[in-house]
C-alpha cells in the first residue's frame, strides 16, 4: 500500500497492513507495528492461535477471550479465522497477502512451503511483501528443525547462565520471554527492510532465530570472553568490578529493595553523601566516617576491602526505611539510588502517570475499562499506542471477507461449514 503523509493523528505506519500468523508470545513483533499506526490482523485457525489459551487468565478462569497474555500482546489489532491447511485457505491468505505489506508467521521451516504458502510463492502475489519468519533457532543449521519452549530458549541464548546467584544453577526468568525476544527482532528486522523497500520497491524475507536473539542481550560478556577469554556468570545482587572484584547492587530496606551502587573516585561523593546522610540520623560507623570515597580505587585490594567492610552498615540503614523514603532522601543529597519498583509500584509511579502512560480500553464483554501501558515512545507527529481491545476469535470475519474481499453472506456460511474460517 502506498504511503502518505502523518498527520497527528495518524500513526508513523498508516495505512500499512501486517498479517500476523504467530502463534505465541513473539505476535508482539506485529503489536510494535500496530502500536506504531500498521492495521494489523491476526490470521488465527479455526480454534484460534495457542497464546489465548496461556494463563494467567482474567478473573482466574481459563477462556480463549480472557488471557491476559492475548489481552497484552494482541490490542489494537483485528482478528479474522482460516485453516490455511485447507486449499481455500491456502487461496484466500494470498487473496489477503496480495494487499498486505508485511507478513509474520513462527511456523517450523518448511511447513508453509509444504502448503503452497514459501515466501517465494507469496511474493509472486505481492512482490512488496515483506515476511517475517521467527523460529527458535532459524532457518537453517542442524538447530533449525528443534522445538524450544521459553527454558529452552534462554538457556541456548546464554542468557541463563547470567541469571541468579553465583553458588546456586542458574535460573531463567519469571515470565517468558524468548518468544518476545523473536517477535521484537522481528520488528525492527522488518523494519529495515521497510526501509530498502521504500528505496528500490521490493520486499524481502526476514529471518529471525530466536537463540541470536537472545544472544545479543548478553551485552559486553560475549566480547570479554574473546578479549580476555574470562566467562562472566551470575553473581546475584552483586555486578563485575574491573579488577576482580565485584559491587552489590540490590539492597534490601523495610518494604522491599532498593539499587544502590556504592561508588568510588570520581563518582564516589555520592557515597560520601550517603555517610553524612546515615550519621544525621544515628546510624554511625566509624569506619565508614573515616573513608573518602572519592580517593578509593576498587579495582585495588584496599578497595575491595573498604567495599566489603561498607556493605553491613549501609544495609542496617536502608533495613530502617521504606522504599519512598530512601528514594526522597537520595535525590535530595545526590545519592545514586532508586527504588527497585513491582508492578504495583508501577501503577502508583508519578511519573508515569504525569505522563499519562497508561491508556484505557474498553471491554464491552466484560462491561469494564482497564489501563493498558501505552506508548513505547512519542512523537510529536504521530499518535503511538493501543487503540482498542484485543480482538474476539474471529470477530473481523465478516468485515474482511465479505467487505474486503467481496464475498457474500452464504459464501462465509459455506466457508464456515467447511471448516475453512
Amino acid at each position: 500500500m502506498a504511503s502518505r503523509n502523518n498527520t497527528a493523528s495518524d500513526g508513523m505506519l498508516s495505512p500499512y497492513r501486517v498479517l500476523d500468523l504467530s502463534r505465541g508470545a513473539e505476535i508482539i513483533g506485529a503489536k510494535i507495528l500496530g502500536d506504531l499506526g500498521a492495521d494489523v490482523m491476526s490470521v488465527e485457525p479455526p480454534a484460534g492461535v495457542p497464546l489465548r489459551r496461556m494463563s494467567p487468565f482474567y478473573c482466574g478462569a481459563p477462556h480463549q477471550e480472557r488471557s491476559l497474555w492475548w489481552w497484552a500482546y494482541a490490542a489494537g489489532r483485528r482478528s479474522v479465522t482460516l485453516d490455511i491447511g485447507a486449499a481455500d485457505g491456502q487461496a484466500i491468505l494470498k487473496r489477503l497477502v496480495s494487499s498486505a505489506d508485511f507478513l509474520f508467521e513462527s511456523f517450523p521451516p518448511g511447513y508453509l512451503a509444504g502448503l503452497g504458502l514459501a515466501y517465494e510463492d507469496l511474493r509472486r502475489v505481492n512482490p512488496r511483501l515483506i515476511m517475517a519468519s521467527m523460529t527458535p533457532f532459524g532457518q537453517t543449521g542442524p538447530y533449525a528443525a528443534y522445538q524450544s519452549p521459553d527454558l529452552v530458549g534462554m538457556a541456548a541464548g546464554g542468557f541463563m547462565h547470567l541469571t541468579g546467584d553465583p553458588d546456586l544453577p542458574p535460573v531463567r526468568v519469571t515470565l517468558p520471554q524468548f518468544g518476545l525476544h523473536m517477535g521484537a527482532s522481528g520488528a525492527a528486522g522488518v523494519m529495515i527492510a521497510h526501509h530498502h523497500r521504500l528505496l528500490g520497491g521490493q520486499g524481502q524475507r526476514v529471518d529471525v532465530s530466536g537463540q541470536e536473539a537472545v544472544a545479543r542481550t548478553l551485552s559486553h560478556a560475549p566480547s570479554y570472553w574473546d578479549l580476555n577469554r574470562t566467562n562472566l556468570s551470575r553473581l546475584g545482587v552483586y555486578r563485575p568490578g574491573l579488577g576482580g572484584g565485584r559491587s552489590r547492587t540490590t539492597w534490601q530496606c523495610k518494604d522491599g529493595y532498593v539499587n544502590f551502587s556504592l561508588s568510588s573516585g570520581p563518582l564516589g561523593g555520592g557515597t560520601n553523601s550517603l555517610v553524612q546522610w546515615m550519621q544525621a540520623e544515628g546510624f554511625n560507623d566509624e569506619f565508614l566516617a573515616s573513608v573518602d570515597w572519592t580517593q578509593v580505587d576498587t579495582n585495588q585490594d584496599a578497595g575491595i576491602e573498604a567495599m566489603t567492610r561498607a556493605a553491613e552498615p549501609i544495609q542496617a540503614f536502608f533495613l530502617a526505611h521504606t522504599k519512598q523514603e530512601l528514594y526522597e532522601g537520595a535525590v535530595a543529597r545526590r545519592v545514586q539510588l532508586f527504588p527497585v519498583n513491582t508492578a504495583a509500584d508501577i501503577r502508583q509511579e508519578a511519573q508515569l502517570a504525569a505522563r499519562g502512560y497508561f491508556v484505557p480500553i474498553l471491554h464491552e464483554a466484560e462491561g469494564a475499562t482497564f489501563d493498558y501501558p501505552g506508548a513505547f515512545v512519542r512523537s510529536s507527529e504521530a499518535s503511538i499506542g493501543p487503540r482498542s481491545r484485543a480482538p474476539y476469535l474471529g470477530e473481523h470475519n465478516r468485515d474482511v471477507y465479505c467487505g474486503e474481499l467481496g464475498n457474500s453472506a452464504s459464501d462465509l456460511v459455506l466457508l464456515r461449514e467447511g471448516g475453512v474460517i
